[in-house]
């Protein structure tokens, strides 16, 4: 990769992208708009898949050996990523169980 740091903040954005998609999704699933959770949720899984296709690079060039240097903003960035997988399984889940509440009034 030309710039190890473009790269790391594309892969940074992507992840808090992935984030707020997903929390999106829950907002509006709480809302009962499940049709519109849904696609924020795909929006949110597509971001990941980016993120997720930046990281496999990174490990594939650096073989485990340490040859990419591992600084702050590039732990970050893997935070950000594991966070926002997390938070789109619990988002799931949680929107099917408002699925199955009864609509409020």
């Amino acid at each position: 990769m030309e710039d190890l740091e473009s790269t790391i903040m594309e892969l940074l954005v992507n992840a808090g992208a992935a984030r707020s998609s997903a929390l999106t999704a829950l907002q509006m699933a709480r809302r009962g708009e499940f049709a519109d959770a849904e696609k924020a949720m795909e929006e949110s899984r597509e971001f990941v898949k980016h993120a997720h296709t930046i990281q496999t690079k990174l490990i594939g060039l650096d073989e485990g050996t340490g040859k990419l240097p591992v600084n702050l903003i590039t732990v970050h960035s893997q935070d950000h990523l594991m966070n926002a997988m997390v938070i789109q399984d619990l988002a799931g889940d949680m929107i099917e169980l408002y699925r199955r509440l009864p609509p409020a009034h």
